[in-house]
């Protein structure tokens, strides 16, 4: 419950922060906030797995969506965007991660971030701003990549372990 929690409040937080900011808000946020709540999908992908995935993911991206207009109307545009954004990210996450079902966690989680950082990076200026921003669709593509990363050394710290002993020469 409280990666769930976590997840809301990374996307919430940067929802209202791009409302306020605007587009020079992305790549900070695309750091700290939407790089954890790619992590956080991958761990919660594991928890649901075969227990109504789909309409819980469903739910909790139109609940972050919700949530920010609802803190603030003026958001609308913004959740909107992220809502379709995450949306779209979530089915690219879904699939490259089930792709590499045999690979080790962290190897399927960094890869289906990097696929999933490029659809966000992309359809979420894209749709929030009207206009394809360089600067933002590439900021925040690396900062997602990079943050992602970070993230995933913290959230799957145990398996970090696991991937380096098996990378150890017998």
């Amino acid at each position: 419950m409280l990666i769930v929690l976590a997840y809301l409040a990374a996307n919430v937080a940067a929802n209202l922060s791009v409302t306020y900011f605007g587009p020079i808000s992305t790549p900070i946020n695309a750091f700290l906030l939407i790089a954890f709540d790619l992590v956080a999908r991958d761990k919660l992908h594991e928890q649901w797995s075969r227990k109504h995935l789909w309409p819980k993911m469903f739910l909790l991206v139109g609940t972050g969506a919700l949530l920010s207009w609802f803190i603030n109307r003026n958001a609308g545009p913004i959740a909107i965007a992220s809502f379709i954004a995450f949306l779209l990210t979530g089915i690219t996450d879904t699939a490259v991660y089930q792709a590499l079902r045999k690979h080790p966690r962290f190897v399927k989680v960094n890869s289906s971030n990097i696929a999933s950082a490029a659809v966000d990076s992309i359809a979420f200026p894209t749709l929030a701003f009207g206009a394809f921003i360089p600067y933002a669709v590439f900021g925040q593509f690396f900062a997602k990549v990079f943050g992602g990363y970070l993230w995933s050394l913290i959230l799957f710290r145990k398996d970090r372990s696991k991937l380096n002993d098996s990378l150890k020469p017998t």
